[in-house]
């Protein structure tokens, strides 16, 4: 058993070397952790201009590398950081870890969840920098991948920060996992009478002649009808050649689809609505039935009484 005299003189110990710490270590140890934080920012600044200028594959590529290369970074400053405990503090490092611990697990285990979820993005990878992704409620391509979130954009052109811990609770889908290609649906409504076969003829050849389709042997281009009670729907899956063409591509197959279906006589669905009667229309309606079910009440009751006056005589 560890006596309470001997914890005791262990706190003061750890307190008695907290106190001795040089000033000029803890202005050491912040300016590595500052110097790194700059050092990664510009490093991020220039691959990330780097990467805008070269191919779809090549911006890619250079953008998977960004979040490894900020956390080697990190990595340095921390283990310079770890020395210099190490050496101030020795054999009370143990107690001061359990110090830390408390902290970690009362006041800090928020920002310690983020930095352990950042550390499995940047090495399991289940997305990248440059993915189009669904976190949470928002959907758009990833710009970063920091130490606490992860920065990206949506269509709408807003920055959403999302916190690296939603990996322990949220689903995340990715459109391309670090492929410069995608697969974009497209669904279009057609009436159910229209010719089916014409609109899907139609809608090949708008699908492989947009500028924007990506179209291989591992990525073909997949066409499906489904009907429905009250209309037929079409639907075209097809690769784009950059993501970023993802609404562009989707404008352009619309556009062009419909242009057509005008030309063949393939109309959009019709508008189906019940005859449901207005407010007045409804009171009125219900007034003149609660009068008919007196009425009938009421004859119903000179009917049998009637009926019964006849049997008596």
């Amino acid at each position: 058993m560890v006596d309470g005299n001997s914890v005791n003189t262990t706190r003061e110990q750890l307190l008695e070397t907290i106190r001795s710490i040089e000033t000029q270590t803890l202005v050491n140890i912040i300016l590595a952790f500052f110097v790194a934080y700059i050092f990664a920012r510009i490093i991020t600044a220039l691959l990330s201009k780097l990467s805008e200028k070269m191919s779809r594959s090549g911006r890619i590529k250079v953008k998977m590398v960004i979040p490894a290369v900020k956390f080697g970074i990190y990595i340095v400053a921390f283990y310079y950081f770890l020395t210099e405990l190490l050496n101030i503090f020795g054999p009370e490092l143990f107690l001061l870890t359990g110090l830390i611990g408390a902290a970690v697990g009362f006041g800090l285990k928020d920002l310690f969840a983020d930095f352990v979820g950042g550390v499995i993005i940047t090495f399991e990878k289940p997305y990248q920098v440059g993915d189009k992704i669904s976190i949470g409620n928002y959907y758009g391509e990833v710009t970063d991948i920091g130490l606490r979130a992860t920065k990206l954009v949506t269509p709408d052109d807003n920055t959403v920060t999302a916190p690296n811990s939603l990996i322990f609770n949220e689903a995340i889908a990715s459109g391309n996992y670090g492929a410069s290609e995608m697969m974009i649906v497209i669904d279009l409504y057609i009436a159910s009478e229209s010719d089916v076969k014409a609109a899907m003829k139609i809608l090949r050849e708008t699908v492989v002649t947009s500028k924007y389709v990506y179209i291989s042997r591992t990525s073909p281009v997949i066409l499906l009808h489904k009907s429905l009670p009250f209309y037929t729907r079409l639907r075209a899956k097809a690769y784009v050649n950059d993501l970023r063409d993802e609404f562009e591509f989707e404008s352009d197959v619309h556009t062009r689809a419909w242009t057509e279906f005008g030309k063949n006589g393939i109309r959009a669905p019709q508008l189906h609505i019940l005859n449901i009667p207005q407010i007045g229309e409804e009171s009125e309606l219900r007034t003149t039935r609660r009068k008919n079910d007196r009425s009938n009440v009421i004859h119903g009751k000179y009917s049998d009484f009637n009926a019964g006056s006849q049997k008596n005589s």
